[in-house]
């Protein structure tokens, strides 16, 4: 365990052996307690050990010798649990309560117990939970070097902070004086400081001196100390490197330290990652959707790596790129193809002719998906037209087909909810169950509140437990909870999670039949489940793909955010999640969702319109912003202003080139590779940063979108292929809970 230790704490002061008990029933007054605080003592979670972190004052201590301990429930016996468990749930507001127990063991090394002395802590370092790290934690360094089990706040299991946040969301101050989201540590650090002296280091963010001495004050907080802005001309594997080193330079000044304790420290990623995830708009976005902070944390984890692979990444001679442009031709995407036109959306009189008497469609399939991808519908064809392309009625059925299908899934929707809403005993008894409805509850209250069906309190709220009972709510925002909890029922293995309130709003919003629209959001979700994966493999590869798409069609701009630090793409990663729910204007969402619906060139359109997006604000993007924070932010900040029918076209224009430069490649590999006439015209040759040519060691890099063969051949990235598939790609979560969360 990594620790820190003071320069002016003399051998004198050190701690004797550890590994002694407190004297026999002596009694000490608890004055602080928090419940479900784990150690880890391995990487399973079987064995974490559950406990309480504790304030507790030995007869006739002053504040200074109080013991900060943490104490095994295991350990814990008859008034001592019950006493540990009142002061947990005491209001903080509330007169203090005198209430003594049991002085906890200075060390116990089978439990992992402690109780120091705050006289012989040096510091405190915190990590938050609220950038994706699963649990908040801290790791206490003492004076003398004593190894401390880094604890771990398991605030969904601990009652104490459910119901601090539960009061803090009800008056919506959800956060802590930081900023961050409000976790069991702050209230930790909350009373902390009541009784000693906590100094926040200028240099470590998140380390807190105890009682800081003037050298210790000097070497962590120098007065007028301020955190430089890391230069854009500084490379991110410069960072990652001297980052490091910085600090370990500041430790070497005052102390002895490990490398071990260097890197506890540091933490895990670099000053210019903690930068960027500290960032406003990054905080937001992680606020509103869970797995934004998961794949924002798993690039952070892995940037080192990154930065150290990218030393040998290949880069390709200009070749490629002029065989390209002169088989395609130069483009601007505003001179488009003669294909490209929007057309007026599909009136209610032009949808009843598509079918016969019969209610069979008189067209094909293909013929009906055009006429919608390139007009859209009229708001009054949407409630049925949505339920042929989501998948809820066949296209080749009958109207007396569509009754029948329509009875049998309102009976089945009504079982499903049936199945939770009759059973009184699970929604009392089942925290999973109840866990997920407030989650459920709490995204519906804040979901597209400015949209008349949606916004109101005019109905007393049906249950007197919920969050909500004394705002109110309106029989659409019930039906929306109805749905997503249903929901949480019918996919068990997914589950609910944040995000699919913004997906099933515009088609309750259209349909406004909850068994209908239930259906559709069912249809809806199979495409869209990949999207929700907890290990975020679907994200991360339409992430991957607009990478290599971006390569590929805008390799300028690609340059420029690599220099930006933004090829993680985490400024698209909400319009993907959602759709661009949050970028467009309703009723444009509406139009974008249907036109996407039709898998009319390919089954990821959606990828094409970031890309059109990004094309049309390359120009900004290159000249003005050079970090990822600036890119972030301008990109959010388009929200609501962009013009979906330009956007459209921008898009069509990009599928086709990119459909013709594929097809070039194909054509110019399928010529002969001999005496001059066919093939590349010179040998297609990656080069090292190094300057050496050859093929480097191991497997081609995924990331690049076009790579050679042993012939000379290009070959095109999978991800690549994919995009010219009308195919919708269905991935279904196959990870049972309890194995993914150990």
């Amino acid at each position: 365990m990594s620790y820190l230790t003071s320069p002016s704490a003399s051998r004198s002061r050190s701690l004797a052996a550890i590994d002694t008990v407190a004297p026999a029933h002596s009694k000490g007054q608890l004055l602080f307690a928090k419940s479900k605080v784990y150690v880890h003592p391995t990487p399973s979670a079987k064995d974490n050990i559950p406990g309480f972190i504790a304030l507790v004052r030995p007869p006739g201590a002053s504040d200074r010798e109080i013991l900060l301990a943490w104490m095994p429930e295991s350990l814990l016996r008859g008034e001592d649990v019950r006493a540990y468990s009142k002061v947990d749930l005491h209001p903080d507001d509330a007169p203090a309560l005198e209430v003594f127990v049991s002085l906890p063991p200075i060390s116990s090394i089978s439990t992992f117990a402690f109780a120091i002395p705050l006289t012989r802590i040096y510091s405190v370092m915190l990590r938050p939970p609220s950038l994706g790290w699963w649990w908040g934690s801290i790791i206490i360094h003492t004076r003398n070097e004593a190894v401390v089990p880094a604890l771990f706040f398991h605030d969904s299991e601990s009652q104490s902070t459910i119901m601090q946040q539960k009061q803090r969301n009800k008056k919506f101050t959800p956060f802590a004086p930081d900023g961050d989201l409000f976790w069991g540590g702050d209230q930790f650090m909350k009373y902390l400081r009541r009784y000693t002296t906590v100094e926040k280091s200028t240099f470590e963010q998140r380390l807190y001196l105890i009682n800081p001495e003037p050298d210790d004050l000097l070497s962590f907080s120098p007065p007028n100390a301020r955190i430089e802005k890391i230069s854009d001309r500084e490379s991110l594997s410069r960072l990652v490197k001297d980052a490091r080193w910085n600090v370990l330079e500041r430790l070497a000044r005052v102390t002895r330290f490990s490398r071990r304790t260097a890197q506890e420290v540091i933490g895990n990623s670099p000053p210019a990652v903690r930068a960027m995830l500290n960032v406003p708009e990054v905080r937001q976005l992680g606020d509103d959707f869970d797995s934004a902070r998961v794949y924002l944390a798993k690039w952070a984890m892995t940037i080192s790596e990154e930065a150290e692979r990218s030393k040998s990444k290949v880069v390709w001679t200009d070749v490629v790129g002029d065989h390209i442009g002169s088989m395609v031709g130069d483009f601007e995407v505003l001179n488009v193809d003669d294909r490209v036109e929007r057309r007026n959306e599909v009136s209610r009189e032009e949808w009843k002719a598509f079918f016969d008497h019969s209610g069979r469609l008189c067209i094909t399939v293909s013929e009906i998906k055009e006429r919608i991808f390139h007009g859209g519908l009229a708001p009054d064809v949407r409630s049925e037209a949505w339920l042929f392309l989501l998948g809820l009625y066949p296209w080749d059925s009958s109207q007396l087909d569509r009754q029948v299908i329509m009875a049998s899934k309102r009976d089945e929707y009504y079982r499903l909810k049936r199945q939770w809403w009759d059973d009184i005993e699970r929604q009392k008894t089942d925290a999973v169950w109840k866990d997920q409805r407030n989650r459920i509850e709490k995204d519906v209250h804040r979901t597209d509140r400015n949209i008349p069906l949606f916004a109101g309190e005019d109905t007393p709220h049906p249950d007197p437990d919920s969050p909500f009972a004394n705002i109110g709510t309106n029989v659409h925002l019930e039906q929306l909870k109805d749905m997503l909890i249903t929901y949480n029922e019918y996919n068990k293995t997914l589950g609910y999670v944040q995000g699919m309130s913004d997906l099933l709003s515009p088609i309750y919003a259209v349909i406004q039949d909850d068994a209908v629209a239930f259906w559709a959001f069912v249809g809806f979700m199979s495409r869209m489940e990949r999207n929700f994966l907890r290990d975020q493999s679907g994200m991360h590869r339409q992430l991957l793909a607009l990478d290599n798409l971006v390569q590929l069609m805008e390799p300028k701009l690609y340059t420029h955010l690599e220099k930006a630090d933004s090829t993680n793409f985490f400024f698209v990663f909400r319009m993907l999640l959602v759709w661009f729910k949050r970028e467009f204007k309703w009723d444009d969402v509406l139009r974008l969702w249907e036109v996407l619906w039709t898998d009319y060139l390919t089954s990821q359109f959606v990828l094409f319109v970031a890309l059109a997006i990004l094309d049309k604000h390359k120009d900004v993007i290159m000249e003005h912003l050079e970090h990822f924070d600036e890119v972030l932010k301008y990109m959010n900040e388009l929200s609501k202003t962009i013009d979906v029918e330009e956007t459209l076209t921008r898009a069509e224009a990009l599928f086709y080139r990119f459909q013709r430069t594929i097809d070039a490649i194909d054509r110019k590999n399928k010529e002969p590779l001999s005496s001059g006439g066919g093939g590349w015209s010179s040998p297609i040759v990656p080069s090292n940063s190094s300057g050496s040519s050859g093929f480097p060691d191991g497997p081609p890099d995924k990331s690049l979108p076009l790579k050679p063969d042993v012939t000379g051949r290009i070959v095109i990235s999978d991800v690549l292929r994919e995009l010219l598939s009308k195919d919708i790609i269905v991935v279904k979560d196959t990870i049972p809970m309890e194995e993914y969360e150990s």
